[in-house]
């Protein structure tokens, strides 16, 4: 297959166990909205600017008008939306059952980032959009100018799983003026590779795509290139994908490679030192059945060895089979201790 900058497991809906309903787990209020994305605006891919967000409001929300919440901000994986990730994780119920755990009060926020190719990779591209400035900026003074939060960075979590995680990492590293807690849960796409040899067949399924539609019949590692490709090597001269491939008539294309490479946390981390040590906490997680732990270990080491504080913990399991469990005992825990309030 092509190159590969998207992690290797089958990111799709996944069935997860669901954590047992904690007693005293209160009712939550669950809002679907809707936020304009003026980063997206214009974008070449067709991808709406207006974007589905989850809101899960605290349950003493309504009744005690003049409190204002810390926010945490919650980003989903590849080939999933927003309403596929709260299944996954099985919001609101991991969330009430952390409120029944004593979690203090917080607003999470869900934002839906697929696109035709099914992920943005929470990047800036002409292709796609700029999903980054989205999230960072758009959504932030949506929810900041529509419900009663506390708008101040240490007030602010980022959080997401697998492209999620790369986003949490992207996202975090340059916008420290923004959030002021980052959790990482088995980030994808960190480090740099590659381009392997593509088959004949591969070659020959990724010259027959002519538009997003087409790349669904495509196995998981060649549509996730589409994906990495208009987000990272968009091309505005190229219709009607708008993107280069880094493989093409059967050529390896160095320009498109060290495009990608550019987007990998791992060879972008050292800019951003400065603005990682600004953070009141940065956590990082991953399956010890995960082939992602070894690129996690190395952003772990990478900031230990800036002396930037962190916490890094290898659990029994998965990609996928923990992430319930772990957002309900770990990344909400973890943002009700490190968010001011």
């Amino acid at each position: 297959m092509g190159a590969s900058f998207a992690a290797s497991p089958a990111f799709s809906q996944a069935v997860t166990e669901s954590p047992p309903v904690v007693a005293g787990a209160p009712r939550l209020t669950v809002q679907t909205i809707t936020v304009h994305g003026a980063a997206l605006e214009g974008n070449l891919e067709g991808e709406a600017a207006d974007r589905t967000v989850l809101v899960v409001l605290p349950p003493n929300y309504a009744t005690q008008p003049r409190r204002r919440y810390p926010v945490l901000y919650a980003l989903h994986g590849y080939s999933i939306g927003a309403q596929q990730w709260v299944q996954e994780i099985h919001v609101p119920q991991t969330i009430a059952n952390a409120y029944a755990k004593g979690l203090p009060d917080m607003i999470v926020v869900i934002p839906d980032a697929k696109t035709a190719y099914n992920g943005s990779m929470y990047s800036g591209s002409m292709t796609t959009g700029d999903f980054e400035t989205f999230v960072s900026r758009d959504l932030v003074r949506y929810v900041d100018a529509h419900y009663r939060t506390i708008p101040d960075r240490l007030s602010r979590g980022l959080a997401g799983h697998s492209m999620g995680g790369y986003g949490t990492a992207r996202i975090g590293m340059k916008h420290a003026d923004t959030f002021g807690a980052l959790y990482m849960m088995s980030p994808c796409c960190l480090s740099a590779r590659a381009a392997d040899p593509l088959t004949p067949e591969a070659a020959a399924a990724l010259a027959s795509v002519t538009s997003p539609a087409d790349s669904a019949k495509l196995p998981f590692p060649l549509r996730a290139q589409f994906a990495v490709a208009a987000a990272w090597s968009p091309n505005p001269k190229k219709p009607p994908l708008y993107l280069d491939l880094p493989v093409e008539n059967g050529v390896t294309r160095p320009d498109v490679i060290a495009r990608w490479a550019a987007n990998a946390p791992l060879s972008f981390a050292d800019q951003y030192i400065g603005n990682l040590r600004q953070y009141r906490a940065i956590a990082i997680d991953v399956g010890d059945q995960d082939s992602l732990k070894v690129d996690a270990q190395k952003l772990h080491d990478l900031l230990d060895g800036y002396g930037v504080a962190n916490s890094f913990t290898i659990y029994p399991g998965t990609h996928v089979s923990r992430v319930a469990f772990r957002f309900q005992d770990e990344v909400l825990p973890f943002f009700g201790r490190e968010l001011k309030r």
